[in-house]
């Protein structure tokens, strides 16, 4: 037992002594709910090593992140898609990628079903299939849940799994990946995606063609439905965002990134 607390006791010092030291001021992130995870554990990291250090993480979407870097409210704005060619001219931005992330199709624990064709999700998020029972489950309707206009997962997964295709107007609409899961958890008959680096045993990630959405087959390229995670700076990023996106890029943060259920970049 000794020995193994010595071990762990290792290790933090190892992980904490790449940290670096003397930083002070606030750092303010916002955007992106898939990044949350990954930037709280190196935000830990970072103010346990520097007292004087306050990093603050929000989410509300992908639009929020990139808006609100652009207007200089914030030092990184994340995103979880591609940065429009319009938001980088009006605003500067410089997009970094941080991990490379997949979208899974979710269903409650206790639907039958396991695998979905992408023609049946499409048929289903656009509203062209209403009943489980078309497609192999209960005689119940589906309970469709997406997320908000701001949702950079949202806009990946209409562009990649609905072929640009928007989900219908009388979807659920919920702000997060984690309400995503929380709503698809306590609702037997509903149906929704999220980052596959959020999967969880609340929900049940479906097969896509017989493909699971798993980071082994996003990283072999298997799974579609994937996208980068990125971090955005206006202009090239200095002073404290500069030292966290150092961190999150370093050999210690992609193995967060990993730990994280994603996929690393470097």
């Amino acid at each position: 037992m000794k020995i193994v607390v010595l071990m762990l006791s290792l290790i933090c010092a190892i992980s904490l002594s790449a940290v670096e030291k003397g930083l002070s001021g606030e750092l303010k992130i916002a955007g992106g709910t898939a990044h949350i995870e990954v930037y709280q554990t190196i935000a830990k990291m970072m103010m346990d090593e520097n007292p004087d250090l306050k990093i603050t993480i929000s989410g509300g979407g992908s639009g929020v992140g990139i808006k609100q870097v652009g207007e200089g409210l914030v030092d990184i704005g994340n995103s979880g898609r591609d940065l429009k060619e319009s938001e980088i001219t009006q605003y500067g931005l410089v997009p970094h990628k941080i991990a490379i992330d997949g979208i899974a199709v979710i269903v409650n624990p206790a639907s039958k079903i396991t695998n979905l064709t992408m023609q049946q999700i499409q048929d289903i998020f656009l509203g062209r299939v209403k009943n489980w029972k078309e497609i192999g489950g209960d005689d119940q309707p589906i309970n469709i849940y997406t997320r908000d206009a701001n949702s950079g997962t949202r806009q990946t997964f209409e562009e990649l799994a609905l072929a640009k295709n928007k989900v219908i107007d009388e979807a659920n609409f919920v702000n997060s990946n984690g309400n995503m899961k929380v709503n698809v958890g306590q609702d037997e008959y509903s149906i929704g995606y999220v980052s596959v680096g959020n999967l969880d045993d609340k929900v049940k990630a479906v097969s896509i063609d017989g493909i699971e959405p798993n980071i082994e087959n996003v990283m072999s390229g298997a799974y579609k439905v994937q996208r980068f995670l990125y971090s955005v700076t206006k202009g090239e990023p200095t002073g404290l965002a500069k030292s966290i996106l150092d961190e999150v890029l370093s050999a210690e943060g992609q193995k967060i990134v990993e730990n994280k259920g994603f996929i690393r970049v470097k």
